[in-house]
């Protein structure tokens, strides 16, 4: 089989993937590729198929089950209020149950204790829980096991 076909099959199962976004008529594509590749050397068609399906079954097989399992993870960076949680800040201001103050990445925030029992005093240093709207929950450093 000419090489040209395999580019046009491989085009074919291109636009395939671009409508489907399955991951699967793409990398037919790409084995595809591979058997013009082949086919370009001069190979013969036993040769050209054999390259086609090794191709496809590495792909389907191997880099599709790895490819799916990165593209459904969460992404490891966190964005807004949410990539302050786990951070530490210094009170500058009483924090107990209902009010306080902090200073966080550089900024004051308001503040209240995780635990409505504790007043943690100016100068203390603690841990971002949670964010609920503009006010930070927090703990105290030392308190943690």
């Amino acid at each position: 089989m000419p090489w040209f076909v395999w580019l046009l099959a491989a085009a074919a199962l291109g636009a395939a993937e671009f409508f489907t976004l399955t991951l699967f008529f793409g990398l037919l594509a790409g084995a595809a590729l591979v058997a013009a590749v082949v086919a370009g050397v001069g190979v013969g068609v036993l040769g050209q198929l054999v390259a086609f399906g090794v191709a496809a079954a590495a792909g389907l097989l191997i880099v599709r089950p790895v490819s799916l399992r990165h593209m459904a993870q969460q992404p490891l960076v966190r964005e807004g209020s949410d990539a302050l949680i786990g951070k530490r800040a210094e009170v500058v201001q009483e924090v107990t149950a209902t009010r306080g103050l902090i200073k966080l990445s550089g900024e004051e925030w308001s503040a209240r204790a995780l635990d409505e029992s504790l007043v943690i005093p100016v100068g203390a240093w603690v841990d971002v829980m949670e964010i609920e709207g503009a006010t930070a929950i927090v703990h105290p450093r030392d308190l943690l096991p």
